[in-house]
């Protein structure tokens, strides 16, 4: 990282606040305009990736635009950050996301605190939230190694599908989760609930790490002609 750590700290932060506040707000927009749960749950999902997108434009030439703490642990397991700068990072995308609850709150008159009473929970759950931060990781990874420049996309498609094909509309992200339990709205995941969501999405999360290393490891080089080298 050429960016110093202060700045990268704030960019985490702010996209993590943005992300939440898109998230939270949509859904309370939807579910005060919508009368149709899949309707509300489509404009949701839409207002999220387009979100995505900008905010992974915009912010990660600075940061990198994890705004989430299991690709944060990705990364410093990978090697490409610091273990101090990854706590820090995690720290920070935990308070922006609380943040982004509270901003969400007062744009439309809810009580700034207040906690989820949203049941999300159950094997099926839990194995969706596994299986939505699996294909998290693989995107970006995948997506870093053949595209770069095409990540923001990528990363904001793939959340917007996962949120249709994923039992529990793809949180796959624990700094997320957290600020979504401090919300009683559409989005809404109860406190009670957390761990087992969490849980999943570290294991998805390190599962997409393991399998992609192998994947896209570069194939080792081999001497060639080495007839040729000798005298």
């Amino acid at each position: 990282m050429t960016i110093d750590l202060p700045r990268r700290l704030v960019a985490e932060g702010l996209g993590t606040a943005f992300l939440v506040a898109t998230v939270v707000g949509s859904g309370i927009m939807a579910e005060t305009l919508a009368h149709d749960p899949a309707v509300a749950l489509l404009a949701n999902t839409l207002a999220t990736g387009a979100m995505l997108v900008v905010l992974i434009t915009i912010l990660g030439p600075i940061s990198g635009a994890h705004f989430n703490p299991a690709v944060s642990l990705i990364f410093a397991l990978r090697g490409d950050l610091d273990a101090r700068d990854a706590g820090l990072y995690v720290l920070v995308q935990i308070i922006g996301g609380i943040a982004g609850t509270w901003v969400a709150h007062l744009m439309f008159a809810h009580p700034l605190l207040e906690f989820a009473l949203k049941e999300r929970s159950g094997l099926a759950q839990w194995f969706s939230e596994a299986i939505a931060s699996f294909g998290l990781v693989a995107t970006i990874l995948a997506g870093l190694r053949h595209h770069r420049r095409a990540v923001p996309w990528l990363v904001g498609l793939y959340i917007t599908a996962a949120y249709w094909f994923t039992a529990s509309t793809s949180f796959a992200n624990p700094a997320v989760a957290i600020a979504r339990s401090l919300t009683n709205s559409f989005s809404g995941i109860r406190p009670f609930d957390l761990p087992g969501f969490i849980m999943a999405e570290l294991i998805g999360a390190l599962a997409g790490l393991a399998l992609m290393g192998w994947l896209l490891r570069e194939p080792a080089l081999t001497r060639n002609h080495e007839v040729e080298t000798n005298p």
